[in-house]
C-alpha cells in the first residue's frame, strides 16, 4: 500500500466500538488485520494495523465508566465529555477495543458497499480489492 503523505499526523491508538447487541467487529477482527478508516460521505485515507483487540460484555454504567476511564484520553478513546459519553453509553452491553499501529495515510479511494447496507459502520472483507473504486477527481 502506497503512503499517501509523509507529514500525516496519527495519534488514535484505540478503535472503539459499542453496542446493545454483539455487531461487527466483533468476532470478525484479528490481530494482525488491516484497517482502512474513512469519514462518512469520504473515501478511505488511512490504514492502520491491529495490534491487541479486548473485548467487554455484559456492561453496566459501572463497568463502563471504568473502561472509560482507563482506556480514554490521548491516544485512547475520544473523550471530549465524560458525562455525555457515559450518558450515550448507558444502555451499551457491548465493547471491544482494538489497538492499532503503523497508522499511514493512504491514496484516497472509494468503496463499494453494495450488499453491506448503505449505513454499515464496519465492513468484514479478505482482500480490500474486492470493495475497493477507483476515485474519480472532478
Amino acid at each position: 500500500m502506497e503512503t499517501y503523505s509523509e507529514d500525516f499526523k496519527w495519534k488514535k491508538k484505540i478503535e472503539s466500538r459499542w453496542g446493545i447487541n454483539k455487531c461487527a467487529p466483533w468476532g470478525k477482527v484479528n490481530m494482525g488485520d488491516k484497517i482502512y478508516f474513512k469519514n462518512s460521505g469520504e473515501p478511505v485515507t488511512a490504514v492502520a494495523c491491529v495490534s491487541k483487540i479486548k473485548e467487554f460484555e455484559n456492561l453496566n454504567p459501572k463497568k463502563i465508566r471504568e473502561i472509560f476511564e482507563r482506556y480514554g484520553g490521548d491516544g485512547g478513546i475520544s473523550i471530549n465529555n465524560l458525562e455525555s459519553i457515559l450518558k450515550w453509553a448507558k444502555k451499551k452491553r457491548y465493547c471491544i477495543l482494538i489497538y492499532l499501529k503503523d497508522p499511514k495515510e493512504i491514496k484516497p479511494f472509494n468503496i463499494n458497499k453494495k450488499g453491506f447496507g448503505g449505513g454499515c459502520a464496519w465492513i468484514s472483507v479478505l482482500d480490500i480489492e474486492e470493495i475497493k473504486l477507483e476515485l474519480f477527481l472532478t
